[in-house]
């Protein structure tokens, strides 16, 4: 291919001596971003059988395709590498300035490696348009991120932002999340699923610094017609039905009318809670509060992240996200929002996954560790956690480890990973999703919200989601902005000046698919670990508790074995 920005390079860090390299981007990865581009590194450069905190698990930190660009809401960053939580590979992707900022230096990805000798050691990574280098950084260790970022925002200039890690990650703990500060330098956006904020920790790796020296957007080849598109796609989003126009915290009333919006670990779907938990009441609060909608990162037009303030009118968290509210509220019995905020704002700060912290908590309440409802107990948990004692510990590395501690029967889990708001007894096509996505349980793969579905749909539903998902992960794009693979193709295509076709993006996503899969069977996968917890089949919620998980092997496999393409797998949105 030939057009399009020019000079992009990778940077190679070596944590073993804090040694780092500059190369020239493979032109043969030019259409590989995020996602896909993470998993192209790892399936030729990492050992799937490897330890997934030592020294031979590459830190992958991959903008899609399209960030750094004028398209709208375009910026986001794949985390990559073997998840310590699966022991698979892992992608978990994050909003924030970031993935901005390293386009605009012309950086398509940082490949971390190596581990220091001395496991005391804090480093970070200093990265601009003369290069990249590791600097020392003891001072900032066990520091929470936004005390962290705080602190480096002073040492820096303002055109910088940063990716940190906080102490979870320090500790090595399978739920630690890797954050990203939004375009007011708050950590507010994270890497959060599968555990690779422990694999920043294991490198030392405290924070990276991005200083985008005011460079301007990248340059497409086709600079009218990328423009026109830009404008355009702008203009009909804003002039459509913006579905998350008040934030995921939304979506509350709708998924407990769907009996997904899981109670006491998941033993209703249902939560008597549901008033007061309601997004709606967050909205309600911008009033007399303050706060209110924002985007995340430079050039979003979504704007679905909501800033909440305390009773004080101060800031308190964003966003707080309709799984959080889910999992870290409804899942463990508690009915107050505010409750949630406070529980959202401290993993942002110790740096844990909300989803996979929400269910080890409830997990621990459902085995008589503490009482369901207890946010003053949760929130005691979470502070432990930063310090490393024994619970938590057990806490930090998610449900699976907490129940097996516990000895308890109801760890809803897939490959060891923690299954989000989206229930797969009312979805059944989402949990062939969970089933036999790479990344076990995660309802960004490719969530299907139709609970009316037929059960001979299920499959390729599950496996057009997941490309669809797969294709916009890689190229930068938000999934709340929806795009089609037809939208990203044509993207594609302006922006290098030569066709990209609806079908080769589309190829992109099932090579992405395969290169994940082909990962996890190395490290030792089977089609046995493609299925969900027994408690999933044989406790139901809804009514008489009659909605259990019911989809056979037989039909969960045929997901990965690629049908022929259907008009909606191109036309399909992002997000289900």
């Amino acid at each position: 291919m030939s057009g399009g920005p020019t000079g992009d390079r990778l940077i190679r860090v070596d944590m073993t001596n804090q040694s780092v390299s500059i190369e020239a981007f493979p032109d043969e990865w030019r259409l590989l971003g995020g996602r896909a581009l993470s998993a192209r590194i790892l399936i030729q450069e990492c050992d799937p059988t490897c330890d997934p905190l030592g020294p031979d698990n590459p830190l992958v930190m991959a903008p899609g395709v399209m960030s750094g660009t004028a398209a709208p809401t375009s910026g986001r960053i794949s985390i990559g590498g073997k998840s310590p939580l699966t022991g698979g590979i892992k992608e978990a992707n994050a909003g924030g300035e970031p993935g901005q900022d390293l386009m605009k230096l012309g950086y398509r990805v940082i490949i971390v490696k190596g581990k220091p000798a001395n496991p005391d050691k804090r480093y970070g990574l200093e990265v601009n348009s003369k290069g990249a280098k590791v600097v020392e950084a003891d001072e900032y260790k066990g520091q929470w991120n936004y005390a962290l970022c705080e602190a480096l925002s002073k040492k820096y200039s303002r055109t910088t932002s940063f990716i940190s890690c906080g102490p979870a990650g320090e500790l090595q703990l399978k739920g630690a999340s890797v954050a990203c500060t939004d375009e007011h330098g708050r950590p507010a956006r994270h890497a959060a699923r599968g555990g690779l904020g422990a694999v920043m920790g294991s490198k030392g790796l405290k924070y990276v610094a991005v200083d985008n020296e005011k460079r301007p957007v990248r340059k497409a080849a086709n600079t009218k017609d990328f423009s026109g598109l830009c404008k355009t796609y702008t203009k009909d989003y804003r002039e459509g039905q913006q579905l998350f126009a008040k934030g995921t915290s939304a979506f509350v009333s709708l998924a407990n009318m769907l009996n997904t919006f899981p109670y006491r670990n998941r033993t209703e779907g249902q939560s008597p809670d549901v008033e007061t938990l309601d997004g709606a009441r967050i909205v309600e609060s911008f009033e007399k509060r303050g706060g209110g909608m924002h985007n995340c990162m430079t050039g979003c037009i979504v704007k679905c992240s909501n800033i909440v303030h305390g009773e004080d009118g101060k800031y308190k968290t964003s966003a707080l996200e309709f799984e959080t509210l889910t999992l870290l509220g409804s899942n463990c019995g508690i009915a107050s929002w505010d409750d949630v905020a406070d529980l959202d704002r401290l993993c942002d700060e110790v740096g844990l996954d909300t989803i996979e912290t929400g269910a080890a908590i409830a997990v621990y309440m459902d085995s008589g560790g503490i009482k369901f409802g207890d946010a003053e107990g949760a929130k005691r948990i979470l502070k432990e956690i930063s310090e490393g004692t024994e619970l938590g510990r057990a806490i930090g590395d998610g449900a699976l480890s907490i129940g097996k501690k516990r000895k308890h029967h109801r760890i809803p889990v897939v490959k060891g990973q923690s299954i989000p708001a989206w229930d797969p007894r009312p979805l059944q096509a989402t949990g062939v999703t969970y089933a036999t996505s790479p990344m076990g349980a995660d309802h960004t793969a490719g969530l299907i919200i139709n609970p009316g579905m037929p059960a001979d749909q299920f499959a390729q539903a599950s496996q057009e989601s997941q490309i669809i998902n797969a294709v916009c992960d890689s190229s930068g794009f938000c999934q709340f902005l929806q795009p089609t693979i037809a939208d990203i193709a044509r993207f594609y295509s302006l922006l290098y000046g030569e066709e990209v076709t609806r079908e080769q993006a589309a190829d992109l996503g099932w090579q992405c698919l395969e290169d994940e899969w082909a990962f996890n069977k190395r490290a030792g996968f089977t089609a046995a670990d493609d299925d969900l917890p027994e408690v999933m089949k044989t406790e139901g919620v809804g009514p008489d508790h009659s909605l259990k998980f019911a989809v056979p092997a037989d039909v969960i496999a045929k997901a990965k074995v690629r049908f022929e393409p259907r008009e909606e797998l191109f036309t399909g949105h992002a997000s289900g």
